[in-house]
């Protein structure tokens, strides 16, 4: 349907009839309301959006967006997704995972999906906790979390979801926070418009079970010390007084104050295109309180996709050798013929 004939949309075209369940003052709120208005904004008719979603609370998704979708099966929507859209390329296939759902069960569908470049959205709840199934200790969780599968404090080190992201060679890697709905909306444009596999960590506040985990990002007070915004082509800066930035020291990135010996020349310039993800990677190895933590895009680069590469073949292949029928490809290669057996004893089977 060309751009000029589709009806305008709004946010709340995107709005189910289904009542949302999700504990007041949940951050899936927040997303969930961003990610209807950026559908609304995309120019796409509904009909091509479809959510994919596997268990937990963030799985609940599908059901409270008015698109076709797919609640399926716990850490398997990558695989989902996947096959959707080879069979469909023409669809714009979001999954929404947790940090539960999605890097411990599902962390080799999530890994593989990514390294392949399926052109599919995922965006990964982060609350460090499992919410549905009442507060257990999850990959991300930290050293020391207590929760009622770990009281004695979690003794595993965490998942870092960007760093495995980068690692799997993601074309598109972004994070973002919950309730910064400024940014969160721009980061799931974004990742909308980005031809490859898009994947956006969200850090999200889950009020019951792990509360104000992520607060140093997000208090006024103290969130200008705590965050630093990456921007194509600038320096990393960051501070109340923008007064602070992040230079390499050998292989290693330091925090240092701008004006002691130190200028913007010095500092990290960031580049999400660098085909090289080296910077990238040692960007998301920071982690408060020893540095500022990077919110934006990661990288952003332009790779073919496994649907195209996938579906160039069984072209190539059906102008080779025409397209087929089925009753051939049954009958081609190894086949055999069981012959009936005589009825009088068992020698006849020798």
């Amino acid at each position: 349907m060309p751009a000029a004939t589709l009806p305008t949309l709004t946010p709340k075209d995107f709005a189910s009839d289904q009542d949302v369940r999700w504990c007041p003052g949940c951050g899936d709120y927040s997303i969930l309301a961003q990610m209807k208005k950026v559908c609304a904004s995309l120019g796409i008719p509904r009909e091509k959006f479809v959510f994919i979603s596997g268990i937990g609370c963030s799985s609940r998704f599908p059901y409270y967006m008015n698109t076709y979708g797919f609640h399926t099966i716990h850490g398997r929507a990558p695989t989902f997704a996947t096959g959707l859209k080879v069979a469909r390329p023409d669809l714009l296939v979001w999954v929404i995972t947790g940090d539960g759902d999605g890097l411990s069960i599902g962390g080799n569908h999530l890994l593989h999906a990514l390294r392949r470049n399926v052109d599919i959205k995922i965006v990964l709840f982060n609350n460090e906790i499992y919410g549905l199934t009442k507060g257990q200790y999850s990959p991300t969780s930290r050293l020391g979390t207590r929760t009622k599968s770990s009281p004695l404090g979690s003794i595993e080190n965490p998942i870092r979801p960007i760093t495995i992201a980068l690692a799997a060679e993601a074309t598109f890697v972004a994070r973002t926070i919950d309730v910064d709905v400024n940014h969160l909306t721009e980061t799931l444009r974004r990742a909308a418009f980005h031809k490859g596999s898009a994947f956006v960590e969200v850090y999200q506040n889950c009020k019951v079970f792990n509360d104000g985990v992520f607060e140093y990002t997000t208090d006024k007070e103290v969130k200008s010390e705590n965050v630093l915004y990456l921007e194509q082509g600038k320096p990393l800066i960051f501070g109340k007084n923008r007064d602070k930035g992040i230079r390499l020291n050998g292989l290693e990135p330091e925090v240092v104050e701008l004006g002691k010996g130190v200028s913007v020349d010095d500092l990290i310039i960031h580049d999400e295109k660098a085909a090289e993800p080296t910077l990238a990677f040692v960007l998301s190895r920071m982690y408060h309180p020893q540095f500022p933590e990077p919110v934006g895009v990661f990288r952003a680069i332009e790779r073919p996709t496994f649907e195209d590469l996938l579906n160039r073949q069984v072209e190539d292949a059906i102008k080779a050798k025409g397209r087929g029928k089925l009753e051939e490809l049954f009958q081609s290669e190894d086949i055999w013929v069981v012959e009936e057996a005589e009825a009088n004893g068992p020698a006849a089977l020798d």
